[in-house]
């Protein structure tokens, strides 16, 4: 059956932050909200904003409501059980909780491979299991092809490999990984995978189980939600984990154990409206279906007009002769996200987005917290990369806008 196109009109009337004349090309950094999740906040908040766990009926609805929310993540990465799914205030936030829940069973000479292309959030956690013992390995990236191969990840697991931490998608180079394959060759080593797909889900239907990993994370406020986070752990990892709340919630209670304070109620109900909107969008294709099924139809079509962008944005960028694609300068071998960084010759990257900022065009520069990844390759002298970060309610106007503006600052 084909599908309706994607109404771009209709998508952005979703999010009232689009009509105030910027253009919004930092959605890496964070993308916008959704009115269906801010009326959410706004409705707990006015509505049920109560503590949870009495017997009053109140209390009751709200605590329904928290739930609800909870089952709705559980819906949207596909986990096996909504208790598997812990909620915290950020990816970096989350994963440290994670790490500190693993630290005491840690052993001496337990080997951890981290790679040198993520964020921040999935590297520092795992250097500090060196403090009990573990051994830290890099999986670096080959700076010529920029990719990480997995030849090079043959060498550095072992039978001591207990984890190897990766992301589903670089937030400075775009590169979808092999996540699946990854932890296919850890699990044959006796190893565990952690994902973080916060790059990633913006731009893809996550699959948790479908990815391999025992543990993965990510952001909604990249997802166009609240400022928030989900962690989702396989069920054996998660009940083996102890608790970080307080002594008398055993290891036993899931996910609380790993939520020191509770969810934030709000912010968690407000997620809802993220699955919302994505079957809305995908019923306004004509998808039919299971609600997963109808999100996959919006997510293909967002993949389809994100490459249409983002290839727009790449040729311009491959015409310039000062120009380095920092990752796949192409859009169209489905091997990138539409997070597109690049440097000029040897222009300050800073110079460049201060004149673009005056058009009021919302790009950035720096290292984006994937600070080992730009000494690797050396462009700290430069500012770091320009990034441009495509969402899928960016027009074609408005990459447009934004080359001719590059037009007058790149040499």
């Amino acid at each position: 059956m084909s599908l309706n196109a994607l109404n771009l009109d209709l998508v952005r009337a979703e999010f009232p932050a689009l009509q105030d004349g910027c253009v919004y090309l930092d959605n890496a950094g964070g993308s916008q909200v959704l009115k269906r999740v801010a009326d959410r906040v706004s409705d707990y908040l006015l509505t049920s904003s109560v503590q949870l766990g009495a017997s009053y009926a109140q209390s009751q609805a709200a605590g329904e409501r928290v739930l609800a929310a909870r089952r709705s993540v559980a819906q949207l990465i596909n986990a096996p059980a909504d208790d598997e799914v812990v909620m915290g205030g950020a990816t970096t936030s989350l994963m440290f909780l994670f790490t500190q829940a693993l630290l005491p069973g840690v052993k001496p000479g337990d080997e951890i491979v981290v790679t040198n292309t993520d964020h921040e959030a999935n590297i520092g956690c795992w250097m500090r299991l060196r403090q009990a013992g573990a051994v830290v390995k890099v999986w670096e990236v080959n700076p010529q092809t920029l990719a990480l191969d997995l030849a090079d990840l043959d060498r550095l697991l072992s039978p001591r490999t207990t984890w190897v931490a990766m992301t589903h998608a670089s937030n400075i180079l775009g590169t979808v990984n092999p996540v699946a394959e990854v932890a296919r060759r850890v699990h044959a080593v006796g190893g565990r995978m952690c994902v973080d797909a916060v790059a990633y889900a913006p731009h893809r239907l996550v699959d948790v189980q479908a990815s391999g990993a025992d543990a993965y994370v990510f952001s909604f406020y990249k997802v166009f939600g609240p400022h928030y986070a989900v962690l989702w752990l396989r069920r054996d990892l998660l009940l083996g984990l102890p608790s970080l709340n307080h002594y008398f919630i055993g290891p036993e209670v899931v996910p609380y154990k790993l939520q020191p304070g509770n969810v934030n109620y709000e912010l968690s109900y407000g997620c809802i409206g993220i699955s919302d909107y994505l079957v809305h969008v995908g019923e306004t294709l004509g998808a039919t279906g299971t609600e997963r099924q109808k999100m996959q139809a919006a997510f293909d079509a967002f993949e389809a007009h994100e490459n249409l962008l983002a290839e727009r944005l790449l040729a311009y960028l491959r015409s310039k002769p000062s120009v380095r694609v920092i990752g796949h300068d192409s859009a169209t071998d489905g091997q990138r996200v539409p997070t597109i960084s690049f440097v000029a010759g040897q222009q300050s990257s800073e110079a460049i987005v201060r004149h673009v900022d005056r058009f009021g065009i919302g790009i950035r520069f720096g290292d984006f917290y994937a600070k080992r990844l730009i000494e690797v390759l050396g462009l700290q002298a430069q500012g770091g990369v320009v990034r441009v970060s495509i969402a899928h309610y960016n027009t074609l106007d408005e990459i447009d806008r934004l080359i001719q503006h590059l037009d007058e600052v790149i040499q």
